[in-house]
């Protein structure tokens, strides 16, 4: 190629250069001139600012401009949601759970100011709406809240996630799961249910749980009979699960919080009835979820060499634990706490599955072999 052959093709690169930076320019302008609009109200306004944002985020994550990109999702989000278009804005907020994953965009304190300020503009902008259409669009702020706990817990300094964007995620599960229809959907129900007091645990918010369980009927005669072939109670089952979850995450502290403040606040029944229950086999009662609670925290927080009590322990209340939702993470829960308190081996295969189960956060009653049931009062005592 001659000198001369070269010189064009530069100052044709050098043009057409140019030329994308003035056309990038005028799109960046005119999106800027649509989300200060007092249009974007309008859906065909939202709509024309959401494609403008999704082409220019993509260009800047290409262009390397990592920050800028996010910068620009989130901006464009909270424009739309304040203006109440939800539907448009959570393909945006879509697009910035994707960036932040994408980019490996590290945790801040900022970072996380922002994902509260676009859930509190979504709980404000979604206020009063009800029907299939606001349940769907609650579903999908449920599933970018799901996004944003993988974020955090893959690009985070917490295991699992940060607590704030946990308790984000498990508020949004449970409000989901108040406008669910019952009858047609009860395995949704008690996975959204499931969901939220796992991660309202994984947030360290054992007061919210309560204020929870508060809300659900007590037992019933036919969910604590001995041998019943129903689930356990919905309150008793949640309960138990949030301590597995907390036992197993070393937090037996918000565990022992949350154990007390559900005898204070929550359980009707007189603790010593249901402590004596729980080893009579003649009384027809199951064995109570609570006093189960107490003895585990209590156990766990003896010496090692109590792992026969506590494989007592699950061998009394299997029937109850098979009995709840999803049981195989019961199992991965009450298997961590065996190797993690006392050093109870599972094989490995099953120990590569448990652990695989627990990294994704985010039941025969009749007492087998027997306990003395003045051991059983000692460890019911600090409770």
């Amino acid at each position: 190629m001659s000198a001369a052959a070269a010189r064009r093709r530069k100052q044709l690169l050098a043009r057409k250069k140019q030329q994308q930076e003035s056309a990038g320019d005028a799109v960046a302008a005119q999106l800027q001139k649509l989300l200060a609009d007092d249009s974007l109200s309008e859906e065909s306004t939202a709509y024309e600012a959401l494609q403008l944002a999704q082409s220019q985020v993509r260009k800047k994550v290409h262009a390397g401009e990592f920050k800028e990109a996010v910068d620009l999702a989130y901006n464009g989000s909270l424009a739309i949601l304040k203006n109440g278009r939800v539907s448009v804005a959570s393909q945006l907020l879509t697009v910035l759970a994707n960036v932040l994953r994408e980019t490996h965009t590290e945790e801040t304190d900022e970072l996380l100011d922002r994902l509260e300020e676009l859930d509190k503009a979504h709980k404000a902008a979604m206020e009063g709406r009800t029907g299939l259409e606001a349940d769907r669009l609650q579903r999908l702020q449920r599933d970018w809240l799901r996004r944003c706990v993988q974020w955090s817990s893959e690009l985070g300094p917490i295991r699992f996630g940060h607590t704030r964007v946990q308790e984000l995620y498990a508020a949004q599960c449970w409000s989901v799961s108040q406008s669910v229809e019952k009858e047609n959907e009860e395995d949704e129900i008690a996975g959204l249910k499931t969901d939220a007091v796992t991660h309202m645990a994984l947030a360290e918010k054992p007061e919210r749980i309560i204020e929870w369980l508060k809300t659900l009927p007590k037992p019933t005669d036919k969910e604590t009979k001995t041998g019943h072939v129903c689930p356990p109670a919905e309150r008793d089952a949640l309960l138990t699960r949030a301590v597995l979850c907390l036992c197993a995450i070393e937090n037996l502290r918000d565990a022992t919080t949350l154990v007390k403040s559900y005898i204070d606040n929550v359980e009707e029944r007189e603790i010593d009835t249901l402590t004596k229950s729980y080893t009579s086999k003649d009384d027809g009662k199951a064995p109570s979820h609570i006093v189960f609670c107490c003895m585990l925290l209590r156990t766990c927080e003896k010496d090692p060499r109590t792992g026969p009590l506590f494989s007592w322990l699950l061998r009394s209340f299997k029937r109850e634990l098979d009995g709840m939702f999803k049981p195989q993470i019961i199992q991965s829960y009450t298997t961590k706490i065996g190797k993690i308190y006392f050093n109870i081996q599972p094989p490995p295969n099953m120990m590569n599955m448990l652990e695989n189960m627990m990294g994704m956060m985010g039941g025969m009653g009749g007492a087998g072999g027997g306990m003395n049931p003045a051991m059983m009062q000692a460890m019911m005592q600090g409770m």
